[in-house]
């Protein structure tokens, strides 16, 4: 079809879909509650990006609203179990590293991990070191060796 047919300003160009994890999407309840948020968050900016007939927000809008539906359509959500004598998803884990830093770190799904705020995903290397271990086994952190001295 020649261009000059086609109506330039109705062409929408769909961005690259963001990356999906091919891990399984083990989440919180807390992380399953914050991909809800986002999935409602991502549909009110398409469908204001709609109203106003901005192109490249539509396009935005609709790669987000692609991503947090399926994020959501395949979240399972994990609870720990009560016994705290493993390690496993949804702990709260403290380690002691060898220069004497005491750090605790809740293990999390990937959309839900924020590392600079305590939380780590279950795919990081540090978790899937410490998952499985017990209070005073000695795991890899970084380049270091660090102690589990407590599991929540």
């Amino acid at each position: 079809m020649s261009r000059a047919f086609v109506d330039e300003d109705k062409i929408v160009e769909d961005l690259p879909d963001r990356p999906i994890s091919e891990h399984p999407n083990h989440v919180t309840a807390r992380g399953l509650a914050l991909i809800e948020s986002a999935l409602e968050a991502a549909q009110e900016k398409y469908g204001a990006a709609q109203a106003s007939d901005d192109r490249d927000a539509l396009a935005a809008a609709n790669r987000d609203l692609r991503y947090w539906s399926a994020r959501r359509a395949s979240a399972r959500v994990v609870s720990a179990a009560p016994d705290l004598d493993v390690v496993q998803f949804g702990n709260a884990v403290s380690i002691l590293r060898d220069d004497g830093r005491r750090q605790t770190f809740r293990i999390v799904g990937e959309d839900e991990a924020d590392p600079r705020r305590g939380s780590i995903s279950h795919v990081s290397p540090l978790a899937r070191a410490l998952i499985g271990k017990r209070v005073g086994d000695v795991v890899k952190a970084g380049q270091d060796d660090a102690e589990i001295i407590a599991i929540e």
